[in-house]
């Protein structure tokens, strides 16, 4: 960075205190625990006792207030849920007020706001069996410009579609949306999702999103782009719930996504604090039990694991988002102990070592920079957003989106603090 006076010289000697406020690379989770009696994914529980978020008894307030502080504390990005038999369980009646004013709290403390997905053929509207395969594609594309829609400017990056893969052939009980799938086909399906959401809004980040990352999902994502299709972004789920996969094996699998050529999106991570899901478990919502605990081994694991697991991602090039699937074990997915805060609300290791990862090692706080004769302040962070504050008190934002050497001219004239917006050179 280089400060300049109002006249465009260099200012050696000057004073410069410089603060990180954004990450560029997306650091996420699900913001479902902040959405009461509304949404969710299949299995994670909701707060029917409280009737919006921040309502709701004392206690139940306070539980809220300490879970979105820490949330807040350590994360940029909500993924909220827009599953179909639960945003719109009665055919015209869907929850968008609720899930507007949840997104909006996040987008008012600076969260980019995701959302969750758009077609899936799992927690699908029931409504959806009583009508004709022709009908329900009308009713999905409907679905679809209502939502993007309507979310617009507020939620501008969506999940098109959910684990098409195995949607038409899912036999796990009747439902539309694989009726429909397997009618249209794969590619029309995803086509379908694409072009509904990019219609309605030209400018939002669509992902593709699957959990199977083998040879089918590949062969996909290649029929979709040679059909034309834009994909803005791969979503790869990775649920370690019968244990970590150690970087070599996580790492393999972003390389063989990598060569699309397109930002790759960690949509769904989790791994366990307490005992594993045996590995002979090939659907994990085959796995019932009655109480899974978070231990103190596996405390210590999970947080050695997760450290591992975000240094591994954040080093590709080709990664651009890790979502972590769910805060709390309260109502954790399967019950799986695989929260960063325990039930009672305390923290557990992995949230600390988390957060002295990205909001210690990977995060600039105030630091004040003295120029050199030439007028240059050198410093080194991570991509993102900050701001420089002359010694005046007037602050600039600077942009550093992408990684690698940026230089930027700061004017700072020599009245007062800084004075002109930075200039990307």
């Amino acid at each position: 960075m280089r400060v300049l006076d109002d006249a465009g010289q260099p200012l050696p000697g000057a004073s410069v205190t410089v603060a990180q406020t954004r990450h560029a690379f997306s650091f996420g989770n699900i913001g479902f625990d902040f959405l009461p009696r509304a949404g969710g994914d299949p299995d994670h529980h909701a707060h029917e006792d409280v009737e919006t978020f921040g309502g709701g008894t004392g206690r139940q307030l306070e539980r809220l207030e300490h879970l979105e502080a820490l949330w807040l504390d350590l994360y940029n990005t909500a993924t909220l849920p827009f599953y179909w038999g639960r945003f719109e369980p009665e055919r015209g009646r869907p929850d968008t007020a609720r899930l507007r004013a949840a997104a909006q709290r996040f987008a008012d403390r600076g969260v980019t706001v995701k959302g969750h997905p758009l077609v899936w053929h799992t927690v699908t509207a029931p409504w959806l069996l009583d009508l004709p395969v022709a009908e329900v594609e009308q009713a999905q594309r409907e679905r679809i410009r209502r939502d993007v829609g309507d979310f617009a400017g507020l939620i501008d990056t969506w999940d098109a579609i959910n684990e098409a893969v195995i949607m038409p052939v899912f036999d796990n009980g009747d439902n539309g949306i694989t009726r429909m799938a397997r009618e249209l086909g794969r590619i029309p399906t995803v086509r379908l999702a694409f072009e509904e959401a990019r219609r309605t809004n030209p400018g939002a980040t669509l992902l593709i999103n699957d959990f199977d990352l083998g040879s089918a999902y590949e062969c996909l994502i290649e029929g979709v782009l040679e059909a034309g299709v834009q994909i803005d972004a791969i979503g790869l789920q990775t649920h370690m719930h019968q244990g970590y996969r150690g970087e070599d094996a996580v790492l393999a699998v972003v390389d063989r996504f990598a060569r699309f050529g397109l930002p790759l999106h960690m949509t769904e991570t989790t791994i366990v604090s307490g005992h594993l899901m045996p590995p002979e478990i090939e659907d994990l919502n085959d796995y019932q039990i009655d109480e899974w605990p978070s231990t103190p081994e596996g405390e210590e694991r999970q947080a050695d694991e997760l450290v591992r697991h975000y240094r591994s991602l954040v080093s590709h090039p080709s990664v651009q988002a890790v979502n972590y699937w769910g805060l709390s074990d309260d109502g954790a997915w399967l019950g799986a102990p695989v929260g960063l805060v325990r039930a009672d609300g305390t923290v557990k290791p992995s949230y600390t070592a988390v957060h002295d990862l990205i909001k210690g090692e990977w995060w600039m706080p105030p630091t004040t920079l003295v120029a050199d004769a030439e007028g240059v302040v050198r410093f080194r962070g991570f991509a993102g957003e900050y701001e420089a504050t002359a010694r005046g008190g007037r602050t600039v934002v600077l942009s550093f989106p992408n990684p690698g050497p940026t230089r930027i001219d700061v004017r700072l004239p020599s009245s007062s603090g800084v004075d002109a917006a930075s200039d990307l050179l």
